[in-house]
């Protein structure tokens, strides 16, 4: 029984689930979506399912919801027919939600709020896409960008287009993204949500989208064209050899706890789509306020129904899951065999997606890094802490820095598995950015109007001196060499690897680690004072990246040599060419190694990593007939030596025109 609103040769039906409340009825809007014309009662269909056919009605028509019965916070019932509500399946919204006090007032205090709401609007929808297989592979390079502020600032892409999900297909767009070996575009949220409600107040609003009201229709602001918009913006990006991922939000609401706004589902059946307490009070295992019952047979379908949604009429290759041990928690515990997360991975239209779990909530057992099962890929924190200890400077952080190099085998090596499922990242859009973590040392979050509270205080950066910006060249060059190693630290990983938009050529949020709120400058790409040199030097590692497949395999290192072959598939070794020992990798002042990828048609790569300030000339093993030379020409891309020390090369193996000699890297 297809829920929303389906349109037929007859008009259009209307279906809701509701297991509590005793009345629902359809309102429908005038073509502006400003008078109700009509309110018509839905008839109950059993299982919870009320429904009507309406006659005479076609696309374009906008409509709402409206559900009476008990109204009872503390027992999860928040009835109330003056509320205005969003169907769940709607596939389109006729403007953007905003905030307004009487959303969220009680039952008969705040009036009707048909003119503070947003409608949906009934489309017949496009014919499903023919299936093809998704263009992401792991071991891939995903490029998490925020539709808006990507291209807000863009001098190529036309004014009236800058900010929208279209843009992403303009050439100078696509042309960038190849130039930099993007596998996939992650895109942030772009399903319509609505500002917290401290945020009007402040005079910000959330620019990252990870407040939804329900989970199909698109922001209007970011596809003005509604889904055909991301269609072809997909189908653009997949003609040009990139795939599209798309960052869903199916843990929370923005209806927020019980002092939030009546938008949708918390009007329609609370108790049915939100997990409780057993005192009545909301769950809150994302910080929110609220918790989505991902246990819950209508929710399931509800979710399921969407991502299938965006694989059949938008054609994208995957997804990213927001919060993901909400989807797994059984009765609130999490649960890696949990019916929602086996369901989507072998659900016939989605077993072959793209599924990449974010393995934490702020819940009980909410950290969950390395329990998702295969398919499931993971975004790993751990990459992240210990490749910034190490570029930091801590004390013994060269164990786990080869560790995470080689693809996080302690996280996801259990139970006798051979392929990593790491999604290796140094900065996300959560966080510092890149260039921040090299500048400042501390976390400036003055702008988001929480007296700096808000973002983590432990940042694991560094400023080489002085906070933020400074004039001085020495410090400045200092950070552009750190930005360097750290990229370079990152494409020289196992596994599937994940750039920031905007990293790649020195993005600054002028320290602030928690930038949700801020739709300016703040966050917006300045691609006119991007640092050219950084950004040619990110396209050279992603060529590199490309042109010897051992850096990308997912499959975990094993020391030894492929059966009929001379070269192991890797060696670690010191700076002067020996095998690192037991008190080499136990030594805590040691910020040295050199990791040598072997491949039987493609010779040896070496990484080497110097994590000291003083300057080192790094030996490397030889073979008879073969020589080694820098796999990276830094005059060809016009970049400048760096300073001493903190440095990674790339050396790679080649057949020598005369007889072998030493090599030699600094």
């Amino acid at each position: 029984m297809t829920l929303g609103a389906s349109i037929t040769p007859e008009g259009i039906r209307f279906a809701v689930c509701s297991s509590s409340a005793r009345r629902l009825w359809v309102s429908l809007f005038d073509d502006s979506g400003a008078r109700e014309i009509d309110r018509l009662e839905l008839n109950p269909e059993g299982e919870g399912v009320h429904a009507l056919l309406v006659p005479g009605l076609g696309n374009d028509t906008r409509y709402g919801f409206r559900a009476d019965g008990d109204y009872a916070p503390e027992r999860g019932l928040w009835f109330d027919p003056n509320k205005l509500l969003i169907d769940p399946y709607a596939v389109e919204v006729d403007r953007p939600y905003q905030y307004h006090w009487r959303l969220a007032a009680k039952r008969n205090e705040g009036a009707d709020t048909s003119s503070l709401m947003p409608k949906a609007i009934a489309h017949s929808l496009p014919k499903p896409q023919p299936p093809q297989p998704p263009l992401f592979r792991p071991g891939g390079l995903i490029y998490e960008l925020n539709v808006r502020s990507f291209t807000r600032l863009h001098p190529d892409v036309p004014e009236a287009q800058r900010g929208t999900i279209a843009a992403l297909a303009h050439p100078a767009v696509v042309e960038h993204l190849k130039r930099l070996g993007v596998s996939a575009v992650e895109l942030m949220p772009i399903t319509a949500s609505i500002d917290e409600r401290h945020l009007p107040p402040l005079g910000l609003n959330n620019a990252w989208g990870y407040n939804p009201v329900t989970f199909m229709a698109l922001d209007p602001r970011l596809a003005p064209d509604g889904l055909s918009e991301l269609r072809d913006t997909v189908a653009a990006l997949r003609e040009a050899g990139i795939g599209t991922i798309l960052d869903l939000v199916f843990n929370h609401t923005g209806e927020s706890d019980r002092l939030g706004p009546t938008l949708s589902l918390r009007g329609l059946d609370a108790r049915t789509y939100y997990r409780h307490m057993p005192d009545g009070r909301l769950a809150n295992d994302t910080g929110t306020g609220n918790t989505v019952a991902c246990d819950h047979p209508v929710v399931q379908r509800m979710v399921l129904d969407t991502l299938r949604h965006f694989v059949r009429h938008a054609g994208v290759d995957g997804f990213r899951f927001d919060l993901a041990p909400v989807l797994g928690r059984v009765d609130g515990t999490f649960d890696p065999e949990a019916p929602l997360l086996e369901a989507i991975a072998g659900d016939p239209v989605l077993a072959d997606r793209v599924l990449i779990a974010e393995p934490w909530d702020i819940g009980a057992t909410g950290y969950q890094l390395g329990n998702f099962r295969p398919p499931y890929l993971e975004w790993n924190d751990r990459y992240r802490d210990d490749v910034r200890r190490f570029w930091r400077g801590d004390a013994g952080a060269i164990g786990a820095l080869a560790t995470r190099l080689a693809g996080s085998s302690d996280v996801f090596g259990g139970a006798g598995q051979p392929v990593s499922r790491s999604v290796n990242f140094i900065a996300a859009h959560d966080g510092m950015t890149l260039a921040d973590i090299v500048a400042y040392e501390k976390k400036h979050n003055a702008a988001n109007g929480e007296h700096n509270r808000d973002g983590h205080n432990d940042n694991l950066s560094w400023n080489s001196g002085v906070e933020g910006e400074t004039d001085d060249a020495e410090i400045a060059k200092a950070r552009f060499d750190d930005q360097r190693a750290l990229l370079a630290t990152l494409f020289a990983s196992r596994g599937t690897i994940m750039l920031t938009a905007g990293d790649e050529f020195g993005r600054t949020q002028k320290g602030n680690n928690n930038a949700y709120a801020q739709d300016n400058a703040i966050t917006w790409l300045d691609w006119a004072g991007r640092d050219r040199a950084l950004e040619r030097y990110t396209a050279a590692l992603a060529q590199l990246r490309r042109a010897f497949p051992p850096l990308s395999d997912t499959n975990f290192l094993t020391g030894k040599a492929a059966d009929g072959m001379e070269i192991p598939d890797v060696e670690w070794l010191t700076e002067t060419g020996a095998p690192l020992g037991e008190a080499d990798w136990n030594d805590p002042g040691r910020h040295r190694l050199v990791m040598i990828l072997g491949d039987s048609h493609r010779g040896r790569l070496a990484v080497m990593v110097n994590g000291d300030r003083r300057q080192c000339v790094f030996s490397l093993p030889l073979r008879h007939g073969y020589e080694w030379r820098p796999a990276i020409d830094t005059r060809a891309i016009d970049l400048a030596r760096p300073l001493p020390g903190r440095t990674v090369n790339f050396m790679i193996e080649r057949r020598a025109a005369g007889k072998a000699h030493a090599g030699k890297g600094s």
